[in-house]
C-alpha cells in the first residue's frame, strides 16, 4: 500500500532524490525505514513536520545495513529521541559502538567524513534488537518482515511491508524517472556471488508475499519489480565480467584501476541511456570510483584464492 507509505527526500549534499528515509505512520507513532546520515538530521527534521511529526514521534527505525548514508542518523534518532533500532544481528555490535566502522569509514573518504556524513553517535545496547531472516516485528496494525540480503554487505537485509519490499542497497540504485539500475559495488563486503544468492531470493520471496513494489534508498518508488530486478541481474553479470576479464590486469596499480573502474561504469550507464546530468546524480549516490575499492577486494579475496 503505497499511499500509506511516505518517501522523505534527505536532500544529502543539498541535492534531490539521492537518500531516502521511509515513513509509516501508525496509531503508536511512527516507523522509519533508513535514517539517513547524521549530517542530513536536520532535512530529516524538517521532512518530519512536513506530516506533523517530530523526530520524538519516531518509535521504531529499521535500518537495512549500518553504511553511514543508511544508518548514520539512528544513534541520534535512538539516543535523543528514544527510538528503537533494528537491524541486522551481525551490524548490531556496530550501531552500539561505532568506534570501528568510522575508523574504517574514514581510511575511505578522508577529510570528507564531516561534510557528507556529520555525527555518527551511538546506539545504546538495550535500544537495539538483533533481527535474523524471517523475523516479523508488528508495527501498529502491520507486520515488518525481514529478508536476510547479503552482498552489498554481509549485514544486509530488506524489508516488506504490505506490497512493498524496502531493499536498502540489495536491489541496486535508480533515480526516479530512470531505468538504469546501477549495482553499488563498494568495499568492505562486497561479495558478488552472494549478491547473486539475494536476488534469487528476491525473485522467490516477492512474489510468494505479492509484492508490487521495490524502494530502493537509492531512491524512491517503482511498480515494475520483475524488470527492475532483470537490469539488476544484468549489472551483476557486467561486473562479473569486467572483475574476470579486465580488473586482473590493472590490479596492481590503484590510479588506474580507479580510472578503469570509474570509465566502465561510465560508459556502462551511458549505454543504458543515462545523459550527463543523470549520471551525476547517480555519481553523488554511488561514486564510482568506490567500486575500485570493492571490486579489488572481491576478486582477491574471494577469486582468486579458487
Amino acid at each position: 500500500m503505497p499511499d500509506r507509505v511516505h518517501t522523505l527526500d534527505l536532500h544529502f549534499q543539498n541535492r534531490p532524490h539521492t537518500i531516502a528515509s521511509y515513513l509509516l505512520p501508525h496509531a503508536n507513532g511512527a516507523a522509519l525505514i533508513e535514517t539517513g546520515p547524521g549530517s542530513t538530521t536536520d532535512a530529516l527534521h524538517a521532512q518530519l513536520a512536513e506530516h506533523d511529526l517530530t523526530p520524538g514521534d519516531i518509535t521504531e527505525v529499521f535500518v537495512t545495513h549500518i553504511h553511514l548514508d543508511h544508518a548514520g542518523a539512528a544513534g541520534w534518532l535512538a539516543t535523543e529521541h528514544g527510538a528503537t533500532v533494528y537491524v541486522h544481528h551481525v551490524g548490531a555490535s556496530h550501531l552500539a559502538d561505532p568506534a570501528r566502522l568510522l575508523n574504517s569509514a574514514e581510511r575511505i573518504y578522508g577529510d570528507d567524513m564531516d561534510r557528507l556524513w556529520g555525527e555518527t553517535l551511538p546506539v545504546p545496547e538495550d535500544q537495539i534488537i538483533s533481527l535474523h531472516d524471517g523475523a516479523r516485528v508488528n508495527v501498529g496494525d502491520r507486520t515488518v518482515v525481514a529478508l536476510d540480503t547479503p552482498g552489498h554487505a554481509s549485514h544486509h537485509l530488506a524489508y516488506i511491508v504490505d506490497d512493498i519490499c524496502f531493499t536498502g542497497d540489495v536491489a541496486g540504485v535508480r533515480l526516479p524517472g530512470e531505468t538504469y539500475v546501477e549495482v553499488p559495488l563498494v568495499p568492505p563486503e562486497l561479495r558478488l556471488d552472494h549478491w547473486r544468492d539475494s536476488l534469487a531470493t528476491l525473485r522467490t520471496a516477492l512474489p510468494e508475499r505479492d509484492v508490487t513494489h521495490l524502494a530502493p534508498t537509492h531512491f524512491g518508488l517503482f511498480d515494475d519489480v520483475t524488470a527492475h530486478l532483470d537490469r539488476l541481474e544484468a549489472g551483476l553479470d557486467a561486473a562479473d565480467q569486467w572483475v574476470h576479464h579486465t580488473l586482473p590486469t590493472l590490479v596492481d596499480d590503484e590510479d588506474q584501476l580507479r580510472d578503469a573502474a570509474v570509465e566502465w561504469m561510465h560508459e556502462h550507464a551511458h549505454s543504458q541511456g543515462v545523459d550527463e546530468d543523470t549520471w551525476a546524480l547517480y555519481e553523488l549516490a554511488d561514486p564510482s570510483w568506490m567500486a575500485a575499492l570493492g571490486l579489488r577486494r572481491y576478486w582477491k579475496e574471494h577469486v582468486q584464492s579458487q
